[in-house]
This record gives C-alpha cells, structure tokens and sequence, in this order.
C-alpha cells in the first residue's frame, strides 16, 4: 500500500469531480467533490487521521458519500470508485485539462467521438482535420489547440513556483534535519523569486558530503538519480522536477550561496567589481588576483559580508538580475522591499456566488484568522457567464449580505463589495455606472476575445482605466502561466493611462498568473502608480496565494509604500474613493 497523505484524499476527490464531469454527470455532484478537496485542504486539524477513524461526520462539506470513500481511502489505500471510474479512460486522459481551450465538454467530444485521450492523439486529430469536424471546434479551434500543443511542447521543462514550492519547504526540512547539515538553503531561481524555474537548486554545508548525497537520494519523492559525486547529486522528482544538491564546507557556503543563486549577470557584476580591487570571487572565496594585490577582507560567515567588502548594501536575492541593483546598493538607495507582514487586506476574491468554493462568512473569517484587517470580495460580472457571474439583482443581494456582515464585524474588520467586471470588446463595462457607484471598489479586467491587434486591445483597457469607477485594473496581460501567451497590448500606453487616472495595478498573485508581471512594476512605480497585491482567491486556500505575489512584488522593487493593502482600514477607505472624486 503506497503512502496516504492529506494530499491524496484531496487529489482522489478532484480526480473523481473532473471524470464526473467527462462523463456529463450532474453539475451539483461534481461540485460537491470539488468542495469537498477544498475542505480537506483547508480543515485546520489531522484530517486523515480522522478519515482513517472514520470521524469525519459534522464536517461541512463533506456529505455521506463523500465520508465513506474517504475512510476507505484512508484506512485501506484504494478507493474503488475511482478505479472503476478511471477504468473508463486512458491514463492520459488528465493531461488534455493542461492543454489552454480544452474544458471537460470538448474533450468529452474529442473522446467519444475520436477516441482522443491524450496529447498525442488531440495533436493527430487536430492535423488531419478530424477535430474541425467536430460540432463546436471548426478549423479555429483546431489551429488554436495545435498552437496550445505546441506552447506546452515549449514549457515542457518548467514548472509554476506552486508546482515546486512544496517540495522545496520538504526538501529543505530534510536537508536540515539530518545530523551532518551545519547548513541548508535553495539557491538557483526559485530563491531569486521568479515566476517559473527549470530545475531547483539546493545547498549544504557540511564536514560529511559523503552522508548528506547518500541521504539526498533515499527518501521517496525521488523518482531517479540522474547523477552523483562526491559533492554534486542530481535528482528528478516523481513531479518531474530536477534537484541539483552541492556541499560545500562552511567556510565556502556564503560564496556557494550566492554565486549559485545567480543570476548569471548579476554574478559577473559581482566579479568585475571584485576584480577592480584586486581580487577574484568565485563560488568558493575571494582570492588576490596576483602578490601585489590588496589583502583579501578576513572570514566570511554571511552573504552580506561578501556585498559589504565590495563596498555594497546587502542586495536582497530577489533584485539579482543585472538590473541596477548593483548601482543602487553601492549608492544606498535600495528599497526596503515590501515584506508579508506589511500587508493588512487584499482586494479581488471570489466566493460560491460566482465560481469561488467558499461563502461570503467563510472567506471573510479565513481572512481574520490569517490577520488581515479587511478583504474585498470581487465576484465576477455577468458577461462572465462560465463562471457563473452576478447580474445586477444578484449582485444587488450581494451588497446587503456584506452590509449585514460588516455589522457583525466591526469594528475589527471590514468587508469591502466589489466586482471583478468584465471589460467589453469595445473598452465598455459589463454594469452601468449607476450601480459601479454602489460598489466600495472595482477590479476591471478583459475576460474575452484576447486575439485583437494590439493597438485594439491597448485602447479597450485605456478605455476602462478611464472610467471614474474603475478602481484597478486586473490581470493586465491575461497570461496564465507555462499555457496560455500574454494578449498582445502595449504596457508603457497602459502604465501612462493609469498614471493620469489614477488607476491602481493589481499584481495578481495566483501562481497562474503573477500578472502584472515583474519587470514592468519600476516603470509603474517610477510613474506613481500603486499596486495592489490581490491573490483571486477562489477558495480560503486561495488567500495563501499571497505569499507568491509578496514574492513577486519585491522583485518589482515595491516597498510597502508602492502597496495600496499595506495601509491600515481607516486609509485604504479613502485610498479606494480617491478616483472618484477626482
């Protein structure tokens, strides 16, 4: 029997919702099992000692069926519903869902119709023509479908920081766990907060290298070695990821440390500012570049040493990128990055009226257990409709709902209403502005038909930002990660409307997304724009998502100053009505 974790019953339930759902089961069914995952990822307790015990009754959101097959789970490690029901489709079948365009409906159709179960089979369909046949595809969808292939092919070897971030919080316990680790820390990449990442990058400190490869290798989540030294081991993950592990001795760790955190170029600009003093740096010390060169600065116990003997402020890992940091630390006007506990409230989440997992109540009391002083709750707008979004009697009833909570709430935290609402194809909004004006707030964001010229989508978003009651623009680019290409849309233009409109940016922190995308957030900042660090939480899971778009803002080089959720209620308040009374 393999091992059984929390995680397993999550994976087994949406497993089960997403074949339900191939198979045209009943919609409130699939949902149950989805809301079901979400509340064992979220049940604050030992769930799966419960499920084992079969304790799980009074548990909300997880009804009689769903107890039952997670005991048998549990307690047995098999569940035979979900063999029977993956019995009716190819193992491959699940990868179809990571294909950009495909939903459970037409790879349904592709399935029954085809016998389309996997990329393989979508990408032969699509070139001989069979699936422009289909009802509802037509040769665009075809063509769109063998792009997304082709996108994936692409992406083959990346992975989303949520796809690595677990296994580098496991690895890293372990790493530090065993009894020859003087030290341990994730280099590469994923230390420098970027939004994908080839492979991962682990170092060790230690006086036994011998003992931490041989421990490197055993534990279960290693699916191969792919190579092992006597310094340097290479792993690949059951997930597919690579893991590099160096160790170096205590002296060489900080050197290690920072040249293997790179990047490539800040690490050059490294090494010519050692050179101009006579030294070289490498990954393992500083070294006299020949006898007449000054003394090399004594022991170095920290990466801030070595920034300090080259006569530079500590440069955090996320600025390391070639990018001025270099100038700006040997001047002393690095920013003090923005840091998790700056932030008070965040702003666009979702909840069960649109197409979120959690109620009102409960997205708002996960909200006060993590700290926060206030959320914004931004369901979708009624053009939305796969998302099952608010008209405006609905989203009416919504505004009265969060009224009465905010009674309830008071003084110590405050729901904002809002509404993520669509931008039209022509720039108009999904709702009059009679009723935006009832909203505390308003996320803008394009939803739709992502495929028009640039200077068309350009004007589209500036004619939003320019609407009064348009608060901040959501999601800039539309980009989902290693599968779907940002729309095309001239940014600077963006940034300039929302400068003179006094239009805050989100940086959406959904690992999916992390759009706006770092590099353009300088510019903003530079231009006076504030950003708003929103997580688009569709579950209190989602509020988690925080911490990804933390990381990609103080790659951006925000301060708390630069985000408009790291001030307290009584000014965020005004800091939200400032457009409109422009």
């Amino acid at each position: 029997m393999s091992e059984i974790t929390r995680e397993t019953l999550i994976d087994a339930l949406e497993q089960i919702a997403t074949l339900l759902e191939l198979k045209g089961e009943n919609p409130f069914k699939i949902r149950a099992y989805r809301t079901g995952a979400e509340t064992v990822r979220t049940f604050p307790g030992d769930f799966l000692q419960l499920a084992r015990d079969n304790q799980l009754e009074g548990i909300k959101g997880i009804g009689e069926a769903l107890r039952d097959k997670l005991h048998t789970l549990a307690a047995t490690g098999s569940l035979p519903f979900l063999d029977k029901l993956k019995a009716e489709f190819p193992d491959t079948i699940f990868e179809l869902f990571d294909v950009s365009g495909l939903g459970a409906k037409k790879i349904a159709a592709l399935y029954s119709e085809l016998g389309v179960g996997s990329i393989a089979d979508l990408q032969r369909a699509c070139e001989s023509g069979a699936a422009a046949g289909l009802a509802g595809f037509g040769e665009k969808t075809a063509a769109k479908l063998l792009a997304a292939i082709q996108s994936r092919a692409k992406y083959a070897d990346s992975f989303r920081v949520d796809q690595v971030a677990p296994a580098v919080r496991e690895i890293l316990e372990y790493l530090r766990d065993q009894p020859e680790t003087s030290r341990a820390e994730v280099a590469g990449s994923f230390r420098r907060g970027k939004e994908t990442v080839h492979d991962l990058d682990f170092l060790v400190a230690s006086k036994h290298p011998k003992a931490i490869m041989e421990a490197f290798v055993a534990p279960p989540w290693v699916e191969s070695v792919i190579a092992s030294g006597p310094t340097k081991t290479s792993v690949r993950l059951h997930s597919g990821v690579q893991c590099d592990l160096r160790v170096v001795t205590n002296a060489e760790f900080p050197f290690a440390l920072a040249y293997f955190t790179g990047s490539k170029e800040h690490n050059i600009l490294l090494r010519a500012r050692a050179l101009k003093q006579g030294w070289t740096l490498n990954e393992y010390r500083f070294a006299p570049t020949g006898p007449d060169s000054p003394e090399v600065p004594g022991e170095i116990y920290e990466e801030a040493q070595i920034h300090r003997s080259l006569g530079l402020e500590f440069i955090d890992p996320a600025l390391r990128e070639g990018a001025g940091e270099i100038e700006a630390a040997e001047a002393g006007t690095l920013p003090r990055l923005v840091e998790m506990e700056n932030l008070r409230g965040t702003f666009h989440n979702h909840t069960t009226a649109s197409d979120g997992h959690a109620t009102l109540r409960q997205m708002a009391e996960a909200a006060m257990e993590l700290g926060l002083e206030y959320l914004g709750i931004a369901d979708h707008s009624k053009s939305s409709f796969q998302a099952n979004g608010l008209d405006e009697a609905r989203l009416r009833t919504q505004l009265e709902e969060i009224r009465l909570l905010n009674e309830e709430f008071a003084p110590d935290f405050r729901l904002f209403s809002g509404s993520e609402v669509d931008i039209l194809k022509d720039g108009s909004l999904d709702f009059p502005d009679d009723l935006l004006a009832e909203l505390d707030y308003v996320v803008a964001s394009v939803h739709n038909v992502f495929t028009l010229p640039e200077a068309e989508m350009t004007a589209r978003i500036i004619r939003a930002v320019e609407n009064p009651y348009v608060t901040m623009l959501g999601h800039v680019t539309g980009r989902l990660l290693l599968k779907r290409e940002p729309y095309a849309v001239n940014i600077p233009a963006i940034l300039d409307a929302c400068a003179a409109n006094g239009t805050i940016i989100e940086l959406n922190a959904s690992p999916w997304r992390l759009d706006m995308d770092w590099r353009w957030w300088r510019m903003a900042k530079e231009k006076g724009i504030k950003c708003s660090i929103n997580p688009d939480a569709h579950s209190v899971h989602g509020l988690q998502d925080l911490w990804y778009g933390l990381r990609a803002a103080r790659k951006g080089w925000l301060t708390r100053q630069d985000v408009v959720n790291c001030l307290p209620l009584g000014k965020v308040e005004a800091t939200l009505a400032a457009k409109r009374g422009r």
